[in-house]
């Protein structure tokens, strides 16, 4: 019964994800389809609200830059990645925070990011001091914990507020667990290092879905709470309404703030003066 449970979760991810290779294959092979094709102008859409878009800060893709820069492609793309893992898992009902030990590595995860970030952010002061030259890489690779951080506290405070029957148990229950989720984000980062055009592609897709799942979450736990229907729903066909109004409202909630960043800078990459 745990192996068909398995099977009947991997199959939907299997077909999308093919679909996006499919679709990630036919954009790159023409430089014209990849520079309008209408899923990357969305994800752009949605990335410009929440990151900077510093084109040097930010990978490429056949000389079109991703939704998002390194360092939010990584966090995005490991709350993606944490997210999925836990579905496959069968842990959608799991409630509880990650036991003390797992917090305390998650928590030593985002403040590298913040060191990098920090050391980073130094470089736009030519006379400021700084440990190290920032590269991509380095970003992206520091955001994985930072995003993992966020879909490990962000899984169960949904399962919190959507099941009426929920399971006592952490989302993610020891370290080795909390490893093997960094090893197949670590995975992702090696892949999105590769460069290889269709990949990018899909990790580009998956990393804004990351973030339409955090906001869509953070959505989903306000209004019912707000509601009073938090804590009520028997099964994922009884949920899927509020899912899927929680994560329309966080497509609206980035087009408002992207159309208003875009009517004050005029552009759609970074800030005018810093690309």
């Amino acid at each position: 019964m745990k192996e068909e449970n398995i099977r009947r979760r991997i199959i939907p991810l299997a077909i999308a994800l093919s679909a996006l290779l499919l679709m990630g294959f036919y954009s790159v092979t023409n430089p014209e389809r990849l520079a309008h094709s209408s899923l990357l102008a969305g994800a752009d859409w949605m990335g410009y609200g929440v990151c900077h878009r510093i084109t040097s800060h930010s990978f490429l893709l056949n000389g079109r830059q991703l939704p998002f820069c390194a360092r939010c492609t990584g966090m995005y793309l490991s709350a993606a990645l944490t997210y999925i893992t836990l579905l496959l898992a069968g842990r959608s009902r799991r409630s509880d925070l990650p036991p003390l030990p797992v917090l305390v590595a998650l928590f030593i995860l985002v403040a590298l990011m913040g060191i990098d970030g920090v050391n980073s952010y130094s470089h736009f002061f030519p006379n400021a001091p700084h440990l190290y030259e920032p590269k991509n890489w380095l970003r992206t690779l520091t955001g994985l914990g930072t995003g993992i951080m966020m879909g490990a506290v962000m899984f169960p405070a949904l399962a919190q507020t959507l099941w009426k029957r929920q399971r006592l148990q952490p989302s993610i229950g020891s370290l080795r667990e909390l490893g093997g989720i960094w090893l197949i984000a670590a995975a992702a980062w090696l892949l999105l290092l590769s460069s290889q055009p269709t990949i990018m592609f899909v990790l580009a897709v998956i990393s804004v879905m990351g973030v339409l799942m955090l906001l869509g979450s953070i959505n989903l736990v306000i209004g019912l709470i707000l509601i009073k229907k938090d804590g009520v729903m028997e099964t994922w066909w009884k949920a899927a309404v509020a899912v899927s109004i929680g994560i329309l409202l966080a497509i609206a909630e980035l087009s408002v703030i992207s159309a208003m960043r875009y009517a004050l800078t005029g552009t759609m990459n970074g800030f005018p003066g810093l690309n």
